[in-house]
């Protein structure tokens, strides 16, 4: 299995990232990562996110500039 995240601005378009993560073994090890960048990405234009399994959409879009707030 791979994890990947869909970066997106807030309309849903994709957009590219200011950092560009390789696939990951587990969905923990991408929320880590996730968890580790997200003010990295927002910085960069990345609005919004979306967890991926093999390509099969897991949960999102989930907003990075929520996360700010919390």
């Amino acid at each position: 299995m791979a994890w990947t995240w869909r970066f997106e601005k807030a309309d849903g378009t994709e957009t590219e990232p200011a950092v560009r993560p390789e696939e990951f073994s587990t969905q923990g090890d991408a929320e880590s990562w996730i968890g580790e960048t997200w003010r990295e990405l927002l910085e960069g234009g990345v609005e919004q996110v979306r967890l991926l399994e093999d390509g099969t959409e897991i949960y999102g879009p989930m907003s990075l500039s929520a996360a700010e707030e919390a």
